[in-house]
């Protein structure tokens, strides 16, 4: 087994499964069904394939996934993006965190954001706002025990309601378990070389 890779970079790294995925040639109906796989749609990632081999966890898991961090109302994605990428620092998942470091730089434009946090974790100079994000998202990955209403007054502070606070909340839990099941799973690698057309 290979050292896991703890670059936390902000480009893009692979997830490679040490169990093997499941073949979608070879897929039951239920995986298939959990993998909402049609005609047109037959790219999918190890990680899904791998979540495949139960299938009713996947059922599961996928609609949670994309309502808590897609959802069409409530905080920000950037936002969400910010406290994933928080929370996979603190879970030590540099596959997670490079991915969501990358959508938070594609919808704001601001790579030094990320830059910031690549160098000084939770210590980043930061705008307000990202500040209190990206404290609290790591006060609760650390010890979620410990948050009680006080660490919310900073949020406040910054404008989000409690809507957008539990929406933060979400996004943060929800890597808590993602981060743990991917670094169980498999191991976060350098993308491979791509032939150069030149």
């Amino acid at each position: 087994m290979s050292k896991p890779m703890r670059d936390f970079t902000h480009g893009e790294l692979e997830w490679r499964p040490w169990v093997a995925p499941i073949d979608l040639n070879a897929a039951t109906e239920a995986q298939l069904v959990a993998l909402k796989v049609t005609p047109s749609n037959r790219t999918i990632g190890a990680y899904s394939l791998v979540l495949a081999h139960d299938p009713e966890a996947l059922s599961e898991r996928s609609p949670l996934y994309n309502g808590i961090m897609f959802g069409a109302k409530g905080l920000p994605r950037a936002d969400r993006e910010l406290g994933a990428v928080a929370a996979s620092r603190i879970n030590g998942c540099a596959y997670c965190a490079s991915v969501h470091a990358l959508r938070f730089t594609q919808l704001t434009k601001e790579p030094e954001v990320m830059e910031r946090i690549q160098a000084d974790g939770v210590e980043a100079a930061l705008d307000p706002r990202r500040k209190a994000i990206l404290e609290y998202s790591a006060k609760l990955s650390r010890d979620p025990a410990s948050v009680d209403l006080a660490d919310a007054a900073p949020l406040r502070a910054q404008g989000l309601t409690d809507l957008e606070i539990l929406d933060l909340t979400h996004a943060v839990a929800m890597f808590a378990w993602a981060n743990r099941l991917m670094q169980t799973l498999g191991e976060p690698a350098a993308p491979a070389a791509k032939d150069n057309p030149l």
